[in-house]
């Protein structure tokens, strides 16, 4: 039986007995003035007479009286059956609270708030349990009072399980928010660590990708975690796969948040690494793409020494084109790149202004700019600034070798060679 109907016999019921109460009280004040008695009979509930009912006959009252005295005993009977079946009915309606329960939740829920208009009018109810009404009827309270509270509760069933779930929801992002922090501290850590540690990031994050791959602070540490094991792998397939790989998350991370400026700087990297496996076609297009995805990093985080210095490796590498590149570029894209060693240099000094020291190679790389463009002091002191760095990682050995190379065109003696002199 739906709420709603329930809902309308209980209170039907309760009307009905509250009239027939006022005829019984009548009754009352009939019966005590008869004095003999008499056999009577009653109305069964199936509508069969009956005896056992012991009605006293008074000499003053006339047959009329007599036959509607006995009416009201009938009366009378009909009601203590009454007051049985309300007795019988109240006993099971905790037990259909249970399924007034599904069936609320299995129909519509605008019905049943039409069916149960306290549900809007008193809030403040929502959240009592069954133990405190319990509580209460136990504390003085009727029995029908809290069966009362009890049907209002189950009522509000639904509203109290989409508060529940909405703060179960809640709790879940925080939670997943939680993991994703702690996790991403972790690969960043790994990161400035070791080759079994650049290794072991990169493991982490392809094991949670299916989690957290909606998310593009996961995504672009994901490509840089494959630009580091591309960078200490030991087979030219192996890092191909690597780059490959990590060029298809880049697409990815840049197509889920245009808005992220390490998603297009990653993007950007790995775009370059991939020039080292391409046809010369490929290449000039991946250098194209670089260069857009840089400058939308510059723009989105224009403090970031990183981007400046990858520009920076760009206009150099652009600078050394030679005329047979320039004109195969032009005939493919219709224009080729432009840039000057100035330019390259103006980005190297860019990043040495946001993050002084920020790179042994970068001291290498603003050398060999000035040694370029003619001044050779200040080339000198850029290799001696990136002499003075020691070398931590394998970035740090290239800029070694470079320097090697570099310090004998600018007249520099190697320091080991200083040393035996």
């Amino acid at each position: 039986m739906a709420q709603a109907d329930n809902k309308v016999l209980i209170l039907g019921a309760l009307a009905g007995v509250a009239g027939i109460g006022l005829a019984v009280a009548c009754y009352q004040g009939y019966k005590m003035k008869r004095r003999a008695s008499l056999p009577a009979h009653y109305l069964c509930t199936n509508n069969e007479l009956a005896t056992g009912m012991t009605l006293m006959n008074s000499p003053g009252l006339h047959g009329n009286q007599i036959e509607v005295l006995d009416r009201l005993e009938a009366l009378l009977q009909c009601v203590s059956e009454l007051k049985d079946e309300m007795k019988a009915l109240k006993n099971t309606l905790p037990m259909r609270h249970g399924q007034v329960g599904v069936d609320l939740r299995a129909g519509d829920r605008s019905d049943a708030h039409r069916a149960a208009p306290l549900h809007r009018t008193t809030p403040t109810r929502r959240k009592r349990s069954g133990s405190s009404i319990a509580g209460a009827t136990a504390g003085g309270r009727s029995s029908e009072e809290a069966e009362s509270e009890g049907g209002y509760i189950t009522a509000l069933t639904d509203s109290d399980e989409d508060e529940q779930s909405d703060d179960e929801r809640l709790d879940e992002r925080r939670e997943t928010t939680d993991k994703l922090t702690c996790l991403l501290e972790r690969v960043d850590s790994l990161h400035q660590g070791t080759e079994a540690d650049k290794r072991e990031s990169l493991h982490i994050l392809t094991s949670q990708r299916e989690e957290f791959g909606h998310n593009s602070t996961f995504l672009w540490r994901l490509i840089r975690a494959y630009c580091d094991v591309h960078d200490i792998s030991d087979t030219l397939e192996e890092k191909k796969n690597h780059a490959e790989t990590g060029k298809k998350v880049g697409e990815e991370a840049v197509a889920l948040n245009p808005r992220c400026a390490e998603s297009h700087q990653w993007y950007a990297i790995m775009c370059g690494i991939m020039a080292e496996y391409d046809t010369v076609q490929n290449k000039i297009k991946n250098g194209y793409i670089f260069k857009d995805h840089l400058d939308k990093a510059i723009e989105l985080k224009p403090q970031d020494p990183l981007s400046y210095y990858l520009l920076g490796r760009w206009c150099y590498a652009v600078a050394q084109l030679s005329w047979l590149e320039r004109k195969v570029a032009a005939a493919l894209f219709g224009e080729p790149p432009s840039a000057t060693v100035e330019d390259a240099l103006k980005n190297f000094l860019k990043v040495e202004d946001i993050h002084p020291r920020y790179s042994k190679l970068n001291y290498v790389f603003l050398a060999k700019c000035y040694r370029d463009i003619g001044v050779r002091k200040k080339a000198r002191e850029m290799c001696e600034a990136a002499e003075s760095m020691q070398s931590v990682s394998k970035e740090d050995e290239d800029a070694q070798k470079e320097l090697d190379l570099l310090c004998p065109q600018l007249g520099m003696l190697d320091p080991k060679d200083e040393l035996d002199l």
